[in-house]
């Protein structure tokens, strides 16, 4: 089983690497679905992990339409992110009835040019029709696909999630997300899958006052819960 840890911190990034992570996804707003991480964060991560680094390529939350500007914004990060050293970049555009957009393909192709992996993210879980979204994706050229099965938590969607694998797993890597947990896990090793994303975070403190926030750090305790699994006694 590969792992990837869902992460908006420096932190988050360095514990993936020491507890054998293949990957890291980096976020700002994890609170929103993950939006862009800064330039720094991105390098930081880079320079101090042992893990591939894909960085999610979204700067508004709410949805995933997007203006012809916002593509513009889009290709920068995604230049800013390759400079950054990131391995890969995240992103997942839809059109105005939730289809996988042509413009996606733009990004692809941007992506492949500068030697960046690409992941289609959760945007792939409010579409209509994941049978005909898939075929698109891979058609693209996406890297990879990031999905709970088109449902708020991937336990629900395990049966979708292996179809996909199942049909297109030798075209383009399934990862599986959205409240994985040491409960839940073995499940997903079980239909097929083998590549799990979650997040680890866990508030340091209480909230801060006037509504700045509250500082949460990495929870170890269920990286090791997740990772400590024995998937090898059933794959």
């Amino acid at each position: 089983m590969k792992f990837e840890l869902c992460t908006d911190s420096v932190e988050g990034a360095t514990l993936a690497g020491q507890y054998g992570f293949t990957s890291i996804e980096l976020c700002s707003a994890l609170s929103a679905g993950g939006l862009t991480p800064s330039f720094g964060l991105i390098k930081q991560c880079v320079d101090q992990s042992k893990v591939e680094v894909h960085t999610m390529i979204r700067h508004n939350e709410g949805g995933f339409q997007i203006t012809e500007e916002d593509l513009i914004l889009m290709r920068l990060d995604i230049e800013a992110a390759k400079t950054a050293g990131a391995y890969g970049v995240v992103f997942g555009i839809l059109d105005d009835n939730n289809e996988v957009s042509n413009k996606n393909l733009d990004l692809v192709q941007l992506s492949r040019s500068l030697g960046l992996k690409t992941t289609f993210h959760r945007a792939f879980d409010f579409v209509p029709d994941f049978r005909s979204a898939i075929e698109k994706v891979v058609s693209f050229g996406f890297d990879r696909l990031l999905t709970s099965g088109l449902h708020p938590k991937a336990e629900n969607g395990i049966q979708v999630i292996s179809e996909i694998q199942q049909t297109f797993g030798r075209k383009i890597q399934v990862i599986a997300g959205s409240g994985i947990s040491h409960e839940n896990a073995l499940r997903f090793s079980l239909s097929g899958i083998d590549y799990l994303h979650f997040t680890a975070r866990k508030p340091e403190r209480e909230l801060t006052e006037m509504g700045m926030g509250r500082l949460m750090v990495t929870d170890v305790k269920k990286i090791e819960q997740i990772v400590n699994l024995p998937f090898d006694h059933i794959n």
